[in-house]
């Protein structure tokens, strides 16, 4: 039997009971539904912090799946490390995820896709306490009714290693690729509105490098930006908030945001 991930944020990062997990989510998207843009998207990038504080923002990618969320089969999420230090993109090692809503599978055939690359690593110790792709669980198993998972923690590595790993996964109309990824950190809010600011710009002009200054997940970004130009993909800006818009106050601050990429339609 394949090993299960245990969520290890549930009751911190978002609520530990299935019942108030599904009626904060639902509320989230309710509200983002009715400001969100007809867009059909490739890929997301949203931002991973506690739900108080950035889920709204998150919301306001995820609603977008819901006309098309019978057809996405398989969502290929990176985020990066924040507390063990790993070399390349990290395979967790195990089969399931799990969160306050049950388990997500992992896809194996993808698993088996990317193995050969030498920048894939498997680690379930980089995987075990790490909330940048966990806390996307719940919204994607909210919104998405059958669905597997490639989850990929991202260290150090390259634009190009990175971009070179999406593009292997990158699949049709049923593969949905997510960046997880915070804006600045700890900054007075008028300071983090300028610096966010920038970066978004950056991002909707498909330009990197992206600091890690700028975005915690800067590698992924900067390898999607690389991936989306060779695709033709067309950003969106879809929220741009910080805690102090949010939750918290304006003294030292995180930035969100939240971007759909689409694809030109032939």
């Amino acid at each position: 039997m394949q090993s299960i991930r245990p969520a290890a944020v549930a009751g911190m990062f978002y609520p530990g009971n299935a019942a108030a997990l599904t009626h904060d989510i639902d509320a989230m998207l309710a509200e983002a539904e009715a400001r969100a843009p007809q867009l059909v998207p490739k890929v997301l990038i949203a931002p991973h912090a506690g739900y108080i504080y950035s889920g709204p923002i998150a919301a306001s990618a995820y609603t977008l799946l819901k006309p098309i969320a019978h057809r996405i089969r398989r969502v290929v999420l990176l985020g990066p490390t924040h507390r063990v230090a790993v070399r390349g993109l990290a395979l967790p090692g195990t089969g399931f995820f799990a969160t306050p809503l049950g388990t997500v599978e992992v896809d194996q055939a993808a698993v088996r896709q990317i193995a050969a690359l030498p920048q894939v690593v498997v680690s379930e110790i980089v995987h075990a306490q790490e909330h940048s792709l966990e806390v996307h669980l719940p919204f994607l198993q909210e919104v998405l009714p059958d669905f597997k998972l490639l989850p990929l923690a991202v260290g150090m590595a390259s634009a190009e290693e990175v971009a070179e790993v999406l593009e292997a996964l990158w699949g049709g109309e049923e593969t949905l690729i997510v960046i997880s990824s915070d804006l600045s950190h700890y900054l007075p809010y008028d300071a983090a509105k300028r610096v966010d600011s920038a970066t978004a710009q950056a991002i909707m002009q498909l330009l990197q490098p992206v600091s890690h200054e700028q975005a915690c997940g800067g590698t992924p970004v900067n390898g999607l930006l690389l991936a989306a130009r060779r695709h033709g993909l067309t950003p969106h800006l879809l929220d741009l908030r910080n805690s102090g818009d949010t939750a918290g106050s304006k003294d030292r601050v995180v930035g969100y945001g939240a971007f759909a990429f689409t694809e030109e339609l032939l």
